[in-house]
């Protein structure tokens, strides 16, 4: 669209259409769009300046060739001034709607509301093509009326789809507020927004048939299809029948013309939609007599029955307008009852009728239309202009309107009797109808079947078969003109029709009737029974003359022909005449020929009561010639008789059925009435009438008299004026006179004061109803100041005494209504006379509170006209006065009244009562809105005492407040509202004064103020005032018309404050919450005006009490609630802050001021954040974030305990709805701590109901026990049953104490049986400026969800944070990235340091126990990081390779209230080589140690994962693996490089003899338990070892090593999460306690010696099936973890050997798992080489040196990783590498994995070995599973691989937090590789876990597992004997 632009140019002003778009590219251009709207400012040399009216601020220049110049004017000149184009206002509304729409509509495809999209989009593409036809203007004055009211009608349409405002309008132009009256423009709001909710119920229906077709098996004939409708009541038909004709394959045969197939039953009354109303449908064949007979028998076609369907109109009301109809059809058991098939159905008397066929059915469309015929041809063009035929009613319809003509004569073919005509067999008879004129020629065309088909020449009925006695119930249609009518007749013939013969038919008899009788009257209605006269086949009934003398019908027959009258056969018809000219009456005839019969004068006036009404109406102007023809020549003899026949015509009229005529009579009397002298009697007879009654016994006749009196002084006045005109005005006096004295009259009668229900009071009240309608007619005679004389004389008589339940007051209130809205009362002469008396009647009944419509609606009149004639006229000013004085009090309590009621229930009334109000609140703006200064200053000085005036100031003010609620009015009001508020400010204005006179100082009055205050805050808050809301179009119109009204009355707030003096205490606190929400308001002037209250405040509050807590405890109450629905902004608190803090600047009590203002401001920041997180589709992790940090503030800063609980339970139902249920518990534990076990009352709170203190404890209690258990922090949940128990207890409660021991019980069983995941922990860095206040910049370490792994946490964080970036590197960020304006994350792994060692350092404690206490109140973390110092030395990494430790103390334990706290404090250490392979070893010792003890205690079912161990340590070694350390710390450089670690060498030396002890001492122990298929790789092994200790140079072991290895194992079996039974080897005892401080994962908790072997298992099955992994991993974590968790003691090589063995684990465990699957040989077929296929891979090799990284890196797994380039995921997928190359890890020292398990102590010594042989096992493992699934050696390798980085990366998790750590596991793989290379491919045999129950108890012996699942067994141990590396897998597990 291409809106104008408006322009100013000098002097003439013009607006100006942007043509094309223009860039602004030179120098001051101006950039401009099509349709741009300009003003221009100069011109110069083709070229204009201007500005854009979106942006009156840029000025530019722009070429005048872009635009369009078009003529405007300017409104309100000055700043606000507005260029209006003089063009219609519908465009100009429609421009500016189009535009808003544009934005919206762009946004429906955002939302995705395609529909309304679409639906909107045709509808602007409509406007812009009408505006079109607009701006051309070639349209004809109706097309432009046309093309207008759609426009509008659309643009209302789309208004009130996109929830704009409603615009008010007349004559489809908008109309401005300022210039109607308010109650005029409520009106109009008040007609559209009605016309758009109820649609006034139409009176009159039309029914559209369409046939579609009819489907039948066994048609082949044509067919003929009748409709009409029916009436089951009455058993009659209501409509002509809509005649179809339809080809042989049963549809239309003339598609073409719709109007054959289309029929509109009009004027179908609202009494006719019933549910006994229906549409019936007859089918008639035509074709041969039977439907089965032979084609070729016969040519004559006859029409026969075939079928009858019925449906009610009822079903059409609830259908689908649009849907087909599928109507069955019937047809009859016996032909003779075809006459009545449909009532038969209606009926259901189902033994007489069936279905025609299974399949037949007839098609049609239906549809209910509803409203006069006219507005549908406007409506449904599409039906009229294709062509539809009108099928009518039978009769005229409940409305008859004026020069409607028809004459329609029905004759409906009922049943005949014939005799047998000398045959054996009853006739096959056939009618055929001709109608014939009075020559005797036969009318062409008019016998109609029904509509749709044209008339025929003649018609032919229905054939029944052999039936003496048809009944045919056919109903014809004789559309005969009137002037044809005298003298017709119809003629009947009956043929008998052969089937023999030829199929001749033979004429046997006819009948006829004529259709006018000799008197001028028509065939009268009924049924006639008509006289068959016989006569031959060849008989002429040409010469009609011949038999019309005959007799026609047996009714009229002379008695003395008997012949005819015995005789048998007759034939009945019913006829039935529908006509406009014609009349069957005789009375009225006789009336209309009164000249002919004097005589029957009398006679004839006294019948005109019996005839029908719609016969007098045709007749209606030749009735009332005649009436005053009579009284002109005989007025004395008829005048009474004239004069009641005249009252009788008159109230015909006022019946709606034929109100229409109201129109003729009233041309009548203006054009045809001519009794010149008629006025004389009839006022005669009316005063004669009127004085009578008082004193008659019955009224109703005068009543009848009185409802007449409209017209009958119409005729009085006319006749009056006809005189006048006549005779030059003579008798004027004496006509005067007689209208004086029947005033009087009148004003006697109405004087009468009667009981409520005396006939008088009625016919009072009759009276009063048709009196107003009298001024018009007296006006045309006497001057305005006369009539309103007679009014005000007339309704002054009326009796004052006003009964409440008197009939008469509404009627009086009503004929003051009409009075106030005549004619009359609208010229201000007459007005001043008839005020007083109206406002009087008025007021009496407001005071009452009674009628109050009707008081509405007269007020409501009496306003516009002043508003209309408001010139400052005298007369409206003193109006407006005695308006004032007398209503608006009354109008006030009034309103008050209304709206304090209830609502009724009912919506009807509930309707009246919305309308009341809204009258008299639009009556009370009109009101005050045309009141000036001098008004106010009456109303105010009219107060005699203090009091009044109070009352008066709180009832407005009350009402006030009344009309700003938003229900006040309709949501799309928004004109209406803003004419309210602009009243309510201005009146607001003038009271403030009187508010300042009359109740300051001495003279203080509390309530009013606050009532004053009250109403300006709601005032300001009002929705439709704040205009940041609105679109920018709409904020401009309301800032030019009213200005910012918010920032008017903040003025007034504050000067009305500052007027207040010391009286300002009685406000404090309590004004503060509202002002406060005030000055949230987005306005910033309002802000600024406002906020310097709140110091004021603090100022009275610090005299009053030295100090002001409570400003701040309302304030900060205040925010919080006022924040949370949305108000406030960042501004807002920098505002406060700033004016505030400048404001306090010089007071005494600066210092507690600023502090106030900073933790409001400071609470502001929180809220704020809050607000945003809590907004829709924000995530969990940043709602609960945020509620923790504000929970915080209220607590530490604020001490607000409502505040802090009720945000304890906002997170609460975070933590539940995100299913945090740990931390759930922990928050209502908050809540909880706060509570004593007391008896103290506490009130309902939140959803708390009454009770007492410990109660509510007991419950919280209860709910967190439950939480704790669903969050598997069962110790938790067991200390708060043991103090519920005591309580129980100490009330003797046995009944709960016993539930509560049950319960406590049912935890310790739950920590023993169910698995539970070990978390993962990632320490999150939130760096920039873009972050919430309570993230920015500071670091979290957060809990993982159960199997969240770092990739996983990672995707998640930045899904919470789609605009942060995620940092690569570990390194603290820098100074420039604090401050960046975006959103940095920095994210890693980090492993929890417990606080209890104890629990984990115990032998014997099951790992389902230490794993909580791993995982659970951890404060500190840890997080390794693995680097070179110096140069790097290729041959052997661990020389140079460090690790970086760093710790992080946590400001609250986790798990806590939240799933991350903030980190307090980071400590940084670095590890040195030495150090590292220190750990490295010691964590492999205790892994193998607790491997070996697991298998003595026989907890292992299986012994592979020991094999593995042992197999990854040893191969290790003799690949390098311990041989790498002593190259690089056993050479004499390093000694004397690095004197000081004399002491560490040594106790690498001791744990390297240590690690040798055991694995000699592991090796005893394998021998015991192997397998037999397993002998080769011991044997090996045994070769290997001795290898080994060679080249360590160990011959003999120190006493002290040997002695240690039994106490290795690492605890008892029972640990085994699987339910491994108890029994613990007796060496078990002596399980190594350091496993125990690692945390794993919660999921393994095996004993860490079953875990072992289990963990191999396991790792084996992992690798093998990658996909079951994680089945195994949880069957099984619980063994691996223990492992782990002993390897964690020596964290970082247990992280090492993880990853090896995790490799071999998996390899392991897919030999479990084929094991399980009866596969467990194929890993063993596999050769060993092929396994070890992978040593092969020399890049595996490569880990060797990682082994050592990992050795020293073992504390940071991740770090190493990070070396070779890789994250954690990296290390997952080394560990496979290494897997595959591990044998030629095995050159790399076995302690590669040990540094990982530095924590283990204990194992140190052989740590190198373990973690080797860990590795290595673990390797095979994954080589074995690969193995079985691949078929390839290698790929066995590659398969665990993948698999096995999971696990690697678990253990990482779980030896240190960081995920390097399982990095380096995986490179430890290599030793296992070796392993598994020695291995050739043994059966796997399932991993415990795998196996199942078996970890649950192995046999603490290996070999027992091994006979167990022997297969399998073997395979494992075949794999890696000596490893034990089941351990890592654990730590997949957790990460699963």
């Amino acid at each position: 669209t291409s809106p104008y632009l408006t322009g100013e140019h000098y002097k003439q002003i013009t607006t100006a259409n942007m043509l094309a778009s223009f860039r602004g590219t030179v120098q001051h251009g101006l950039p401009l769009e099509i349709g741009d709207t300009v003003q221009i400012l100069e011109k110069c040399e083709g070229w204009y300046r201007g500005f854009i009216l979106k942006n009156p601020n840029t000025k530019g220049i722009f070429p005048c060739s872009y635009i369009h110049l078009k003529n405007a004017h300017i409104k309100n000149k000055g700043q606000f001034e507005t260029v209006i184009p003089t063009e219609d206002s519908v465009i100009t509304e429609m421009t500016s709607t189009l535009r808003d729409w544009g934005a919206m509509w762009k946004q429906l495809y955002v939302k995705n509301e395609g529909d309304l999209f679409h639906r909107l989009w045709h509808v602007m593409n409509e406007i812009l093509d009408l505006r079109r036809q607009v701006l051309v203007g070639h349209l004809t004055h109706d097309r432009m009326r046309d093309v207008k009211q759609h426009i509008t009608a659309r643009l209302d349409w789309g208004n009130e789809q996109l929830g704009l405002d409603l615009v008010p309008r007349r004559e489809f132009s908008m109309v401005d507020p300022d210039e109607i009256s308010v109650t005029e423009l409520y009106r109009l709001m008040e007609h559209r927004h009605r016309k758009k909710e109820t649609p006034v119920p139409a009176s009159t229906h039309h029914l559209f048939v369409h046939m579609k077709s009819l489907m039948s098996a066994n048609l082949g004939e044509e067919l003929e299809v009748f409709f009409h409708i029916y009436d089951g009541r009455e058993n009659r038909p209501l409509s002509e029948r809509f005649f179809v004709r339809l080809n042989k394959s049963g549809v239309p045969k003339s598609p073409e013309k719709t109007e054959r197939q289309c029929t509109l039953f009009v004027d179908l009354g609202s009494s006719d939609l019933r549910k006994d109303v229906y549409i019936v449908v007859h089918i008639i064949r035509i074709g041969r007599m039977g439907a089965g007979e032979k084609k070729n028998l016969c040519s004559v076609q006859y029409r026969r029955p075939f079928g009858c369907a019925v449906v009610s109109i009822a079903d059409l009301l609830t259908a689908d307008s649009k849907d087909d109809h599928l109507l069955k059809v019937y047809a009859c058991n016996t032909e003779s009852e075809w006459y009545q098939i449909h009532e038969n159905i209606i009926k259901k008397a189902n033994s007489r009728y069936n279905l025609s066929g299974s399949n037949t059915g007839l098609a049609v469309a239906l549809q209910l239309l509803h409203g006069d015929i006219e507005q549908l041809r406007r409506e449904y063009m599409v039906l009229f202009t294709r062509g539809v035929s009108i099928t009518r009613k039978l009769g005229f319809s409940d409305v008859i309107m004026p020069g409607e003509m028809r004459n329609d004569l029905y004759i409906t073919l009922e049943k005949g009797e014939f005799e047998k005509g000398g045959k054996s067999v009853a006739r096959n008879v056939e009618i055929t109808v001709y109608v014939l004129d009075l020559d005797g020629q036969i009318l062409k065309s008019h016998v109609a079947a029904g509509s749709g088909e044209p008339g025929g020449d003649e018609y032919h009925s229905l054939v029944l078969y052999h039936n003496n006695s048809p009944r045919w119930a056919e109903q014809i249609k004789l559309p005969i003109p009137v002037d044809m009518f005298r003298g017709s007749h119809v003629r009947f013939e009956f043929r008998h029709c052969s089937t023999k013969d030829k199929g001749e038919k033979k004429l046997f008899g006819y009948s006829f009737v004529p259709l006018m009788q000799e008197d001028g009257r028509t065939l009268p209605d009924g049924t006639h029974e008509l006289i068959v006269h016989k006569c031959e086949e060849n008989a002429n009934l040409a010469d009609c003359s011949r038999y019309l003398k005959l007799p026609f019908s047996k009714a009229n027959l002379p008695s003395n022909n008997q012949t005819l009258k015995g005789s048998k056969e007759s034939f009945w018809i019913t006829s039935f005449l529908c006509s406009t000219k014609l009349t069957q009456n005789g009375d009225m005839l006789d009336l209309l020929k009164w000249r002919a019969h004097p005589e029957r004068i009398n006679d004839s006036l006294s019948k005109l009561k019996e005839i029908d009404g719609s016969e007098i109406v045709k007749f209606l102007q030749d009735t009332l010639d005649t009436l005053f023809g009579i009284l002109d020549e005989s007025s004395q003899r008829y005048g009474l008789k004239v004069f009641d026949s005249l009252v009788h015509i008159i109230n015909l009229l006022q019946d709606s059925k034929f109100q229409h005529f109201k129109p003729v009579m009233d041309t009548y009397i203006e054009s045809h009435f001519a009794g010149a002298l008629s006025y004389r009697d009839l006022i005669k007879v009316l005063k004669w009438y009127v004085d009578r009654i008082v004193d008659a016994e019955h009224q109703d006749h005068i009543q009848q008299v009185l409802k007449a009196s409209e017209y009958i002084f119409k005729y009085i006045i006319q006749s009056r004026r006809l005189f006048s005109l006549a005779t030059g005005g003579q008798n004027e006096d004496e006509f005067r006179v007689c209208i004086h004295e029947l005033f009087m009259s009148i004003r006697f009668f109405l004087s009468q004061e009667n009981k409520g229900t005396s006939p008088v009071t009625q016919t009072q009240a009759v009276f009063l109803r048709t009196f107003p309608a009298i001024y018009g007619e007296l006006l045309k005679i006497f001057t305005v100041r006369e009539v309103a004389g007679f009014v005000r004389e007339t309704l002054g008589s009326l009796p004052a005494a006003v009964h409440a339940e008197c009939p008469l007051e509404a009627v009086k209130l009503q004929c003051i209504a009409k009075t106030v809205e005549s004619q009359l009362y609208t010229n201000p002469e007459s007005r001043c006379v008839l005020l007083p008396v109206v406002l009087r009647l008025l007021q009496a009944h407001m005071q009452e509170q009674r009628d109050l419509v009707m008081c509405a609606r007269i007020l409501t009149s009496m306003l516009s006209l002043i508003k209309k004639e408001e010139n400052g006229t005298s007369s409206s000013k003193t109006e407006v006065e005695l308006i004032v004085e007398s209503l608006l009090g009354v109008l006030l309590r009034t309103i008050l009244e209304i709206t304090n009621r209830p609502q009724p229930a009912g919506p009807a009334l509930r309707l009246q009562f919305q309308d009341v109000t809204g009258e008299f609140v639009a009556c009370l703006l009109a009101l005050l809105r045309q009141m000036s200064d001098r008004h106010y200053q009456q109303l105010l000085q009219a107060f005699s005492n203090k009091d009044d005036l109070r009352d008066f100031l709180l009832q407005i003010f009350t009402v006030f407040r009344i009309l700003i609620r938003p229900e006040m009015f309709p949501k799309d009001w928004t004109v209406m509202r803003l004419v309210t508020n602009n009243v309510i400010i201005t009146t607001v204005l003038y009271l403030s004064d009187a508010l300042r006179k009359n109740f300051l100082n001495d003279k203080f009055d509390y309530k009013v103020w606050d009532s004053y205050f009250y109403l300006s805050v709601i005032f300001i808050n009002q929705p439709c005032l704040q205009l940041e809301s609105f679109s920018p179009s709409k904020r401009k119109k309301i800032l030019e018309k009213y200005g910012d009204m918010r920032v008017m009355m903040g003025c007034e707030i504050f000067s009305m404050w500052q007027n207040l003096g010391e009286h300002k205490l009685n406000f404090i606190p309590a004004m503060i919450g509202p002002f406060l929400e005030v000055t949230l308001v987005p306005q910033p002037d309002l802000r600024n005006v406002m906020i310097p209250i709140f110091h004021d405040m603090m100022d009275w509050e610090q005299r009053r009490s030295g100090n002001f807590k409570q400003v701040e405890a309302k304030l900060i109450d205040k925010l919080d609630s006022l924040m949370s629905e949305g108000k406030g902004d960042e501004t807002y608190r920098e505002l406060f802050n700033s004016i505030l803090l400048k404001k306090i600047e010089r007071e005494t009590w600066r210092e507690s001021g600023i502090s106030l203002i900073a933790t409001v401001t400071r609470l502001m920041e929180r809220l704020l954040d809050y607000r945003d997180c809590m907004k829709l589709g924000e995530v969990d992790g940043k709602k609960i974030g945020c509620t923790v940090s504000l929970l915080n503030f209220y607590k530490t800063e604020l001490n607000k305990e409502e505040m802090y609980i009720r945000y304890i339970h906002k997170l609460y139902d975070l933590h539940l709805k995100a299913q945090n249920y740990t931390e759930a518990s922990y928050t209502l534990l908050l809540y909880d701590e706060l509570l004593e076990w007391s008896e103290r009352p506490l009130r309902e709170f939140l959803n708390y109901p009454m009770q007492s203190e410990w109660q509510r404890k007991e419950y919280l209690h209860l709910t967190i026990v439950q939480n704790f258990d669903r969050g598997k922090c069962w110790e938790n949940g067991i200390i708060l049953c043991r103090e519920l128990a005591d309580q129980y207890e100490s009330y003797y409660d046995y009944r709960n104490l016993s539930k509560m021991r049950m319960m406590e019980a049912s935890l310790y069983d739950k920590i023993m049986d169910q698995q539970r995941l070990e978390p993962e922990f990632f320490r999150v860095g939130f760096y920039g400026k873009k972050f919430p206040f309570f993230l920015r910049n500071k670091e979290f370490v957060c809990r993982g969800h159960d199997y969240e792994r770092l990739e996983a946490f990672q995707q998640r964080m930045l899904n919470e944070f789609p605009h942060a970036i995620a940092m690569q590197h570990v390194n603290q960020p820098d100074q420039t990235i604090y401050q960046a304006e975006a959103q940095y994350l920095q994210i890693y792994a980090v492993t929890p340091i417990p606080e209890s060692q104890d629990v984990l350092q115990r032998d014997g404690v099951p790992d389902n126990i230490k794993s909580f206490y791993k995982f659970n109140h951890i404060w500190r973390f840890r997080y390794d990081r693995p680097f070179h110092k110096g140069t790097k030395d290729k041959e052997n990494e661990f020389k140079s390779l460090w690790v970086e430790r760093t710790t992080l103390t946590l400001v609250q334990s986790l798990p806590g209230i939240s799933r991350w706290f903030e980190v307090e404090k980071r400590e940084l250490v670095e590890v040195s080589p030495l150090e590292n392979a220190i750990e490295v070893i010691e964590n492999k010792n205790l892994q193998l140690r607790t491997l070996i003890t697991q298998c003595q205690s026989r907890q292992m079912q299986n012994i592979n994962p020991l094999t593995m161990c042992l197999n990854g340590v040893i191969d290790a070694a003799v690949n390098g693996g311990l041989a790498r350390y002593q190259e690089a710390f056993f050479v004499k450089d390093y000694i004397m490089n690095h004197p000081e670690d004399g002491d560490k060498i040594g106790r690498l030396r001791e744990l390297m003899f240590e690690q040798a002890h055991i694995l000699e001492y592991g090796l005893a122990v394998h021998e015991k338990f192997v397998p037999q298929d397993m002998r080769p790789l011991h044997k090996k092994l045994v070769d290997q070892f001795h290898l080994m200790k060679s080249s360590l140079g160990i011959q003999e072991f120190p006493a002290y090593v040997r002695a240690s290895p039994v106490h290795f194992t690492n605890g008892s079996p029972r640990t085994c999460r699987n339910s491994v039974p108890n029994i613990i080897s007796p060496e078990g005892g002596r399980g190594v306690a350091r496993r125990s401080p690692l945390s794993y994962p919660a999921v393994n908790r095996y004993s860490s010696s079953s875990l072992s072997s289990q963990a191999s298992n396991e790792v084996s099955n992992i690798t093998g099936q990658s996909e079951s992994s994680d089945e195994v991993f949880n069957m099984q974590p619980s063994p691996s973890t223990s492992s782990l968790s002993s390897n964690h003691s020596a964290s970082p090589n247990v992280t090492s050997s993880a990853p090896s063995s995790a490799r071999g684990s998996p390899q392991m465990a897919d030999k479990h798992k084929h094991s399980r699957e009866n596969a467990c040989l194929s890993p063993r077929e596999r050769p060993v080489s092929a396994i070890f296929p992978n040593p092969l891979d020399p890049a595996q090799r490569a880990p060797p040196h990682q082994i050592g990284d990992t050795t020293l890196p073992r504390s940071d797994p991740n770090l190493s990783a990070p070396d070779k380039g890789s994250s954690a995921k990296n290390m997952r997928s080394q560990s496979p590498v290494p897997t595959s190359r591990s044998p030629q890890k095995t050159t790399a020292p076995p302690f590669t994995p040990s540094p990982t398990e530095c924590q283990s102590a204990g194992l140190v010594s052989n740590s190198p070995v373990l973690s080797g042989s860990y590795s290595s096992g673990i390797s095979s493992l994954s080589r074995c599973s690969v193995s079985e699934a691949s078929g390839t050696e290698l790929p066995a390798g590659d398969h665990p691989t993948h698999p096995l980085p999971p696990p690697a990366t678990m253990p990482n998790s779980v030896s240190s937090s960081s995920d390097e750590p399982i990095r380096r596991e995986n490179k430890t793989p290599p030793p296992y590789s070796v392993y598994e290379r020695n291995n050739p491919r043994r059966p796997v045999p399932l991993p415990h876990s795998l196996s199942i129950p078996p970890q649950t108890d192995p046999p603490a012996l290996p070999p027992k597992p091994h006979q167990l699942r022997t297969g399998s067994m073997k395979l494992d141990a075949t794999s890696d004997p000596r490893v034990p590396r089941p351990r890592p897998l654990p730590r997949k597990v957790s990460q699963l």
